[in-house]
């Protein structure tokens, strides 16, 4: 009886050695960014949560359900921006509402901050078409700036942060 127990602890001693020491074999997590697209995308639904990567001179956009492909080349246009959204969103964000004394508008004053980017590009047919991604806060100029040097355009150039800081000049 000893024995048998003593032979259970090893083996289980012995598998998990084994698993801390041979490489795993877990997937890699995805690269680009986590953003959700609010509209745009042909084949997918609006408000989809997925992940943003530009790669192969393609940018992609991959959900559980469908991933869409789209030139860079073709990209005409790539803008970003700023906005915010409420903290209290969908049935909670419902029932807020119901709070009495105009609780549930203070409370929807709470919002989070969030980066919107959005592309313009043209199809295989010549077709106008445009996308609207948000993502994580300081995410989308980043992701701009990889996708211009990709070869995509812009009727908006990029801001560089890096000659800007205490330049001004000192009245006497």
């Amino acid at each position: 009886m000893v024995k048998c127990t003593i032979r259970r602890a090893l083996i289980f001693l012995a598998g998990l050695l084994a698993a801390a020491a041979l490489p795993s074999a877990a997937q890699q997590p995805p690269t680009g960014t986590k953003a959700v697209q609010v509209t745009g995308l042909t084949g997918v639904k609006p408000n989809a949560k997925g992940n943003l990567a530009s790669a192969n001179g393609n940018l992609e956009f991959e959900h559980e359900k469908a991933k869409v492909t789209v030139p860079i080349h073709s990209v005409e246009d790539v803008i970003t921006g700023a906005d915010s959204q409420r903290v209290f969103r969908g049935t909670m964000g419902t029932l807020t509402m119901l709070a009495p004394y105009g609780g549930g508008r203070f409370l929807s004053l709470f919002r989070s901050k969030l980066d919107i980017l959005t592309i313009q590009y043209r199809d295989t047919d010549g077709g106008l078409h445009g996308a609207i991604f948000t993502m994580a806060l300081g995410k989308a100029e980043p992701f701009k700036k990889e996708l211009l040097a990709q070869g995509a355009r812009t009727s908006v150039p990029v801001q560089d942060d890096s000659g800007s800081s205490n330049t001004q000049e000192k009245k006497p």
